[in-house]
């Protein structure tokens, strides 16, 4: 089935999305930010004693050009190159630095070529897992199992003039910060304690850390990038 309905959560109600509106410092630079969740629309939808909106729509996918980050083509790698390209991390180290610009040069996407980005959501705690990778605290197979804590959604973002025409307005829902706050925040609470209690100091001997990827100039193709997770 090509239609599919998608869920923006924000602070007000968005009938027409505008094309080469946001922020680019977002995780896939600029766009328009959906899930296909109104659940999650509805976390991301509120502030600390604010209320939002989840916004519904339909979106025609035939003939979009979409990167699915989840793919068997990718790995954990390519959604950080993507992540250290766009967002504004703390590389104070020269470790993190060097490993900024060759994760950034070696499994960095062109997204200009795609009208659609499916992949994870860098939340805050999804964020400092991103950060304790780089920084060599935690080991590729850790940080591809932090991601899976806490049940985080994935995000689908539009970023072509093309996939703009194609989203349909279809209603909205209204979240409530008393409610949907705190469930952002115990969704939050939930990975980093998992990370800590499960993660964070599980290694194992056939870790492979980022200094390692560094050394050896890991390509995407290296079957070790694809054997050394979940575990």
């Amino acid at each position: 089935m090509d239609k599919i309905k998608l869920y923006h959560g924000s602070e007000r109600v968005i009938e027409k999305p505008v094309y080469g509106y946001g922020k680019k410092y977002n995780d896939y630079g600029i766009g328009f930010y959906c899930t296909e969740s109104m659940e999650m629309a509805k976390e991301w939808a509120v502030a600390f004693e604010r209320n939002g909106y989840a916004n519904g729509y339909e979106i025609d996918l035939n003939g979009l050009k979409i990167l699915d980050l989840n793919a068997n083509d990718y790995c954990i790698l390519h959604w950080l190159a993507l992540l250290l390209k766009y967002r504004e991390f703390d590389v104070n180290t020269a470790l993190a630095l060097e490993a900024k610009l060759y994760l950034v040069d070696t499994f960095g996407i062109d997204c200009d070529d795609y009208d659609i980005i499916k992949g994870y959501r860098a939340d805050d705690s999804y964020f400092a897992f991103a950060q304790d990778f780089i920084n060599g605290t935690i080991s590729y197979r850790q940080l591809s199992n932090a991601m899976h804590l806490g049940k985080l959604g994935q995000q689908i973002v539009l970023k072509s003039e093309s996939a703009f025409k194609r989203i349909k307005f279809l209603e909205f829902e209204t979240a409530t910060y008393e409610e949907w706050y705190l469930k952002k925040m115990l969704r939050d609470k939930k990975a980093r304690r998992d990370y800590f209690d499960v993660e964070k100091y599980k290694r194992r001997k056939d870790d492979i850390f980022i200094h390692q990827i560094l050394d050896e100039e890991m390509k995407s193709n290296d079957e070790r990038l694809r054997q050394n997770v979940f575990g």
